[in-house]
């Protein structure tokens, strides 16, 4: 299956993102965003190129989010932003904000990234009373790198006939004691999904935060716990596999990835529909220079026919952005996120 080539994300998007499948000729009709581009090309060849890019992702290798760290960092050698392909380094736990708060400590020059899912940015500053960092005053968003539908998946704790949502909630209802579900991390988005959940259907069901998506599915799959809200692509291999069943994918259309898996929308929960996408950002006062010289490198590595090819496997809609729209979709998810994170009750001292 081919996807179309990654494009910046129209300047009206707040909360959703265009379908992955719709065609390269409608998204060229829709975005004009290439002129803006464009328009930063001198900007980036005055920026002197970087010898070493280093991107911090806060959650553990083989995850999605890794994936698009890996593949576009690697594509990033040889442009006017950098020398060589960029360095991962992983900094798991507190749920992504170690990354960014090592980001906020570093160098301004651009020779330091880091690659976050905007739970971190738009959500975290409604759960965390004294967050360790402002994400409109520490940051600065860089380019929009790919959009992932999260999904929620049962293992064999829970019994074959259950198919769907609303059999997995009679289930859960019935069976209080193993009524659970894992997220990879508290106060995430894949978090709230799971207590919106059971909290507009009056479902009491037990969080359990993990440090990423991968040691949960591993407890999924070994029947550990009863279900799993994360990143779609952390269930295709063992869905694939009928290690576990996906019930559901929060985009506003099947994921192309697991098109016979049904929407929240579909089973009854508009509620539950958002996309959420992992973004580069720089440190604070990084100069505009190389901004726009790490923007124009990051848009080519994600317009990469392998990069696209390679996200995919793992679940992800390789999409660009200039950093003004990433900055306004931050924004637009900050305002979202604030009543549906004080409907649920959950904050870090709770």
């Amino acid at each position: 299956m081919e996807y179309p080539l990654a494009v910046p994300l129209p300047s009206t998007s707040t909360f959703f993102f265009t379908d992955p499948m719709t065609t390269r000729r409608h998204f060229i009709q829709t975005l004009g965003s290439g002129a803006a581009l464009a328009a930063l090309a001198p900007l980036a060849a005055r920026a002197q190129a970087i010898d070493q890019v280093k991107i911090y992702y806060g959650f553990p290798p083989g995850s999605a989010g890794d994936s698009v760290a890996r593949r576009v960092g690697e594509k990033l050698a040889g442009s006017a932003y950098t020398r060589n392909p960029a360095v991962v380094e992983n900094r798991p736990g507190a749920g992504g904000r170690i990354a960014l708060e090592v980001l906020k400590a570093a160098p301004s020059d651009g020779s330091v990234l880091a690659l976050s899912p905007f739970s971190c940015t738009s959500i975290y500053p409604h759960v965390y009373g004294k967050l360790s960092y402002d994400a409109q005053k520490d940051f600065v968003p860089v380019s929009i790198g790919a959009v992932m539908h999260h999904g929620f998946a049962v293992g064999p704790l829970v019994p074959a006939s259950v198919k769907t949502l609303r059999d997995f909630l009679a289930w859960a209802k019935a069976n209080p004691k193993d009524a659970s579900y894992g997220s990879p991390a508290a106060g995430s988005t894949p978090h709230f999904i799971g207590a919106l959940l059971g909290l507009l259907n009056g479902v009491d069901m037990k969080h359990i935060p993990y440090r990423g998506s991968v040691p949960g599915v591993t407890d999924v799959v070994g029947g550990q716990i009863a279900s799993m809200s994360t990143p779609s692509g952390d269930f295709l291999a063992n869905h694939k596999a009928g290690k576990l069943r996906l019930l559901a994918t929060s985009g506003r259309q099947r994921s192309p990835f697991s098109p016979e898996v049904s929407t929240f929308a579909e089973q009854g929960f508009p509620e539950l529909t958002t996309e959420e996408w992992f973004g580069f950002y720089a440190p604070a006062r990084t100069p505009a220079a190389v901004v726009s010289a790490a923007n124009a490198a990051i848009n080519a590595a994600v317009n990469d026919r392998a990069v696209i090819d390679s996200l995919a496997v793992v679940g992800l809609i390789a999409h660009a952005s200039t950093p003004e729209e990433m900055a306004k979709s931050q924004e637009a998810e900050l305002r979202r996120w604030g009543p549906l994170v004080k409907r649920v009750g959950f904050t870090a001292d709770s």
